[in-house]
């Protein structure tokens, strides 16, 4: 393991450099000129519109990050010529898989974390002092990560058989479905055959159940969020993580990268 955490340290150095989490210091400044602007144009609801706010915000830049740096950490590497002399080292291809997407989900816990840091801030500006209900926030970003380091095996799963700008539109076209997931097993249509609506209930335990992850509703209402479902979202996204990288490094092993 001593050589994927090595890729990892370096993956994470590399997008430190390339500024991927520059992106903190203007959502922090977003979210402060928020709080103020919400803190004075609303009356009781300040603390809904700015953990909505903040949660999905937290959301989006994770998923544009996980997408368009997932879907590199690959193809970068080909086009540079640096991943020949990664590999000419006793490095495995596996290895180098896991490394990489190691090193971009410390990025993401990082980022996660630093924008987590900007929305409270922006909470306590408003509502000083926090209050214990507050602090579910930091369940619901923590089930973000969760869904970004789902993404970006995905991300890296596409990178390894196909190109940049096809391995972007199957990612985003697979979290899109992903959101729907639970809809399809649920979904009753008139003018659909029983195998149609078998096949699509099919193709919905297939597809990750991103909606599993979001409770950003329940945690602007100041409402908890069930331990069983925290522990079950983690086991789910591990398991389901794992299989997408075992088939990354699968591919991975075979292709031909002369």
């Amino acid at each position: 393991m001593r050589n994927v955490w090595v890729v990892a340290t370096n993956t994470f150095r590399e997008a430190v450099r390339d500024r991927v989490l520059y992106n903190l210091v203007f959502f922090a400044l977003l979210m402060m000129g928020a709080a103020i602007l919400v803190g004075q144009i609303s009356i009781g609801i300040q603390q809904s519109v700015i953990v909505s706010l903040g949660l999905t915000a937290i959301s989006v830049i994770g998923i544009f990050i996980a997408v368009f740096i997932g879907v590199g950490l690959v193809s970068k590497e080909m086009d540079k010529r640096t991943l020949y002399a990664v590999l000419a080292k006793p490095v495995q291809r596996w290895q180098f898989l896991l490394g990489k997407y190691g090193g971009l989900v410390m990025t993401l816990a990082v980022n996660t974390a630093a924008m987590a840091v900007g929305l409270y801030v922006a909470l306590w500006a408003v509502k000083h002092p926090l209050e214990k209900s507050d602090w579910y926030v930091l369940v619901a970003v923590y089930l973000i990560w969760l869904k970004l380091a789902l993404i970006v095996a995905l991300a890296m799963l596409f990178s390894c058989f196909t190109t940049p700008f096809l391995a972007i539109l199957f990612t985003v076209g697979i979290y899109i479905a992903g959101l729907y997931a639970e809809d399809l097993r649920t979904m009753q249509a008139m003018d659909l055959t029983p195998t149609t609506m078998k096949f699509l209930r099919g193709i919905s335990y297939t597809l990750p159940n991103f909606e599993n992850f979001n409770v950003m509703g329940a945690v602007a209402h100041a409402r908890g969020v069930p331990a069983a479902l925290v522990w079950q979202d983690t086991g789910y996204a591990l398991l389901y993580a794992a299989i997408v990288l075992l088939g990354s490094a699968v591919i991975f092993a075979r292709r031909n990268l002369k």
